[in-house]
């Protein structure tokens, strides 16, 4: 591609990036600004400029909406970026926090947290919640890795199912003969950014935000692996390696995100492909895309079970569920699934 051709879809790109932070912005404000209780924008605009809490309006924006909204940026984001990096690694196009067991994960050490030492409440389990999806990852890696060839995308993806129904096999023993254990567990597993106030938020952003600086630096390693192991490896990318670190990106990404906000659907597996249309193959460009766009998505559902299920709410998790199905069917019946 000529050098002026180039810098044109640089420049185009770039712009692109700036849109989604305006409409991310926008989104942000209108979780702040809407929900199932009504506060006139006036209230919040005062409550937000005055950081004032003790009227009921300013102590309902500034400590329950504010760390809501924040929590849904980064998580969605971290979502969107992990997604993307998951399916680079993998070069598995329906690569996903449920489907590497991440997800599983979790939510059996919820369970165990919940069964063996008696934990109620997110606040409460939430990191046994991320020592889980940790762990998980670990696992589809160290079983992945086994034989000659080390971890192929083929190994990793079905390392990934094995390890998803064994630990899927263990949460549901656990809950059938546990009604506590039941409860608990389906209060956290719709996937939801309700109650999630800002000791939850502070305790996992930093996780967050730095497996974000890292995973939007692996796009040059990403766009490697892409191109198959031994190309990258006569690149001079060390295969092993990489793959070791970017799983590591995953396991912090998705194990905060889904211990702070349950198991959230469709996010990080559609919106990397949607990114893919906007922005070509290149990595650089597509994991900053997917991050955005899955920060405004998440977002944006969240308004939308608040909105439409007033006086109480719909959970995010089953507003994506609806919303991300028939999105991911019209992406694989107009062939837009992106080639990785």
């Amino acid at each position: 591609m000529p050098a002026s051709a180039t810098s044109r879809r640089a420049s185009l790109l770039t712009s692109g990036l700036a849109v989604l932070l305006v409409a991310l912005a926008a989104a942000a404000f209108l979780s702040v600004a809407y929900g199932s209780r009504s506060i006139s924008l006036t209230e919040v605009l005062r409550a937000l400029t005055e950081l004032n809490t003790t009227s009921t309006s300013g102590a309902v924006t500034i400590e329950m909406r504010v760390p809501r909204t924040l929590l849904g940026v980064v998580a969605g984001a971290a979502l969107g970026a992990s997604g993307a990096v998951l399916q680079g690694v993998t070069r598995n196009p329906l690569a996903d926090p449920g489907i590497m067991g991440i997800n599983a994960g979790a939510a059996a050490f919820v369970v165990l947290a919940i069964t063996l030492l008696g934990l109620r409440g997110i606040s409460a389990y939430i990191w046994f919640a991320f020592l889980g999806a940790v762990v998980a990852t670990v696992l589809v890696y160290a079983i992945g890795s086994l034989g000659r060839d080390g971890a192929t995308p083929v190994k990793l993806a079905l390392a990934g199912a094995a390890v998803t129904a064994g630990l899927t096999s263990v949460t549901t023993g656990i809950v059938m003969t546990n009604v506590d254990a039941l409860d608990e567990l389906r209060f956290w597993q719709v996937g939801s950014l309700a109650g999630r106030y800002a000791p939850i938020l502070t305790g996992v952003a930093p996780f967050l935000l730095v497996g974000l600086a890292v995973a939007l630096a692996c796009g040059r390693p990403l766009n490697g692996l892409a191109l198959g192991d031994d190309t990258a490896r006569a690149l001079g990318l060390n295969v092993a390696r990489t793959r070791v670190l970017l799983f590591a990106v995953v396991a912090v990404l998705c194990g905060a995100a889904t211990a702070a906000c349950g198991p959230i659907v469709f996010v990080g597996l559609v919106m990397p492909h949607v990114a893919r249309v906007l922005c070509g193959a290149d990595y650089r460009w597509i994991l900053p895309y997917s991050a955005l766009l899955s920060a405004i998505l998440l977002l944006l559902a969240d308004v939308a079970g608040r909105v439409l299920g007033s006086p109480g709410e719909l959970q995010v998790g089953v507003v994506l569920g609806v919303l991300g199905a028939p999105c991911f069917v019209a992406l694989v019946r107009y062939g837009r699934m992106a080639e990785l």
